[in-house]
């Protein structure tokens, strides 16, 4: 049974989260980097740094969350919440300046980390991490598969640049992505699957 829940959370994490970040502004970032600095490993180190800690406090939220709001309260938000960000997925993201402002002095990694640390904050894949870390009483599978959901997404856009990106069609991976937040509020709502 804890084995079934396990990977129920860190799989359905993992897929949400990358069909999520498909076309995201943090991957927009994650190019903008490639291109700009050209080193990979530091880059995707820093990716993956600034996502461990980014989700492990979203997720920590969401666990948070579990524990104010009771079984029906809950319910309902999140019902709510997933089908809000159905609705968002179909919006395309865009960089805003501030993502793209990198300290000079910074190395690539650190310059990384907190690049995609401030872009991350309030993006569709962090409120993800939220919900889902709400949904699922186990936080480090849904941190773990958010994040894994994020390196599977971001990594190629970094070795493999604009190539990587253009792969798989935005408009497709953001509708796939959508209906399976609209299939997931749904579920909350009936109750089905809610701790």
């Amino acid at each position: 049974m804890f084995y079934s829940m396990w990977f129920e959370a860190f799989s359905v994490s993992t897929g949400i989260v990358a069909l999520a970040e498909i076309g995201d502004k943090t991957q927009l970032l994650a190019l903008l980097l490639a291109a700009r600095f050209k080193k990979p490993w530091p880059i995707v180190g820093g990716i993956f740094a600034a996502t461990v800690v980014n989700h492990a406090l979203a997720g920590a939220v969401g666990a948070w969350l579990l524990t104010l709001i009771g079984p029906t309260g809950l319910r309902w938000g999140l019902g709510l919440s997933f089908l809000a960000m159905a609705c968002w997925m179909l919006i395309p993201d865009k960089l805003d300046e501030e993502d793209t402002r990198l300290r000079d002095g910074a190395g690539v990694f650190l310059a990384t980390l907190i690049a995609f640390f401030l872009a991350e904050m309030g993006d569709k894949t962090q409120i993800a991490t939220v919900m889902l870390a709400a949904k699922y009483p186990l936080l480090w599978p849904v941190v773990l598969g958010t994040t894994l959901g994020m390196m599977l997404a971001n990594a190629p856009v970094v070795w493999f640049g604009e190539r990587a990106a253009r792969f798989l069609p935005t408009r497709l991976v953001h509708g796939i992505a959508a209906l399976l937040f609209a299939a997931l509020g749904v579920l909350a709502l009936l109750g089905i699957g809610m701790p």
